[in-house]
């Protein structure tokens, strides 16, 4: 049974055991690198083992508690020694990682260690890495740093020589589900539609039951594939699709961005009616123009979703083709996939598999969304059909 920090981890007892192991608890390597699919948990992995590393707890095999003031601060986000760093931006401001190098020559605090972690590690530049790498190679004592990017080709071949790997795989259905309704209190059914609909997506799965809002929309765009039957069809689908992931991301920002603005005047010392004096103005356009390559990436990571979420319609559908007792993505909606897969080819699915995938290559490339939606979209238009059985 592991310790309290790491029950949030779904499914990774192998990671676990790696790193609860008590030869790795008392000298632990100063870099390391997780890696795994979105939903994985390789951020929760890496905060959990800055807790066991910082945890008051004298016994290493009762490091992990959850309980004592590290744990508690280091799960808040608030520890002096443990710094947890992210970006909404397209890639890390060499300025940014800077600072973090900087940091890293401070000692701890209060803690046996000073921990950085960084997410999304993949979306530093060259240029920014390089900074980072030579902060890694020549390490400050007690001065630890934690990656987290999707897989090992994502960073520079030297960053992966010089960190410990720990690799974070897809969490089976039931075990996502178990989390949900144990952490979060969900209905256990729901938690088993919700996991299964999110590939295993834990942050998915627990925004889905949470929200009956996102399930509507979800269920919106995976149901299009049924519908399009014609090019005018494809074209007003793509613009309501471009318009849902706008107003997903809109709803997801709005008011972050607002709270933002407000704590901002506050600071300034001016009203949400006053005029802004010149000498200030610089202030509301850094904000603003970071707020918007945040909607940006907000717009982006949404379609992204709904690409995601279109293959799992269509893997849906091969599965009926090939193996029809397999559990499907959609296991909510078997009834329509199964009936829609009798009037379509299983080569007609593998072609709408490859629209979705160069659609995201177009959407990564700058294409406007919704000529990509748009190219994607008459490509689900049924060219062949199967005869229903009689």
């Amino acid at each position: 049974m592991s310790n309290p920090v790491w029950q949030s981890l779904a499914g990774q007892h192998a990671v676990i055991e790696q790193l609860t192991a008590p030869q790795t608890i008392m000298a632990p390597t100063h870099a390391w690198l997780f890696t795994g699919p979105p939903g994985s948990g390789r951020t929760v992995a890496a905060r959990a083992f800055a807790q066991t590393l910082q945890c008051e707890q004298s016994d290493p095999a009762a490091r992990g508690c959850g309980q004592c003031q590290a744990c508690v601060t280091i799960a808040a986000g608030t520890h002096a020694d443990v710094n947890i760093v992210t970006t909404e931006k397209v890639s890390y401001a060499i300025e940014d990682v800077r600072d973090l190098v900087a940091t890293a020559h401070d000692r701890p605090s209060t803690g046996r260690w000073r921990i950085i972690i960084i997410e999304d590690a993949d979306r530093m530049t060259e240029r920014a890495t390089n900074v980072l790498l030579k902060a890694i190679e020549e390490p400050p004592e007690r001065t630890m740093w934690m990656l987290s990017a999707p897989s090992p080709a994502d960073v520079l071949v030297t960053i992966r020589s010089r960190t410990r790997h720990i690799n974070l795989v897809i969490p089976a259905v039931e075990d996502v589900a178990q989390l949900l309704t144990e952490r979060d209190g969900i209905d256990p059914q729901l938690a088993q539609v919700c996991a299964r609909a999110s590939q295993s997506h834990v942050g998915v799965a627990r925004w889905l039951a949470r929200s009956p809002d996102a399930r509507e929309r979800r269920d919106m765009i995976v149901h299009l594939p049924l519908t399009i039957r014609s090019a005018s069809a494809a074209v007003e689908a793509a613009e309501n699709l471009h318009k849902l992931v706008q107003a997903e991301a809109e709803a997801s920002s709005s008011d972050r961005n607002a709270a933002e603005r407000a704590s901002l005047l506050r600071s300034l010392g001016l009203s949400e009616d006053e005029t802004i004096p010149p000498k200030l103005r610089v202030h509301i356009r850094r904000m603003e123009d970071n707020q918007t390559a945040r909607n940006r990436r907000a717009i982006h990571d949404a379609l992204d979703r709904a690409m995601i979420d279109l293959s799992g319609m269509y893997r849906d559908l091969l599965l009926v083709h090939v193996s029809p007792q397999t559990a499907l993505i959609n296991e909510h909606l078997r009834t329509k996939v199964v009936e829609y897969a009798q009037t379509v080819t299983a080569e007609h699915c593998l072609n709408a598999l490859e629209a979705i995938t160069q659609a995201r290559r177009r959407l990564a490339g700058n294409v406007p969304p919704l000529l990509a939606l748009e190219a994607m979209l008459l490509a689900f238009i049924p060219r062949t059909r199967r005869h229903a059985p009689l």
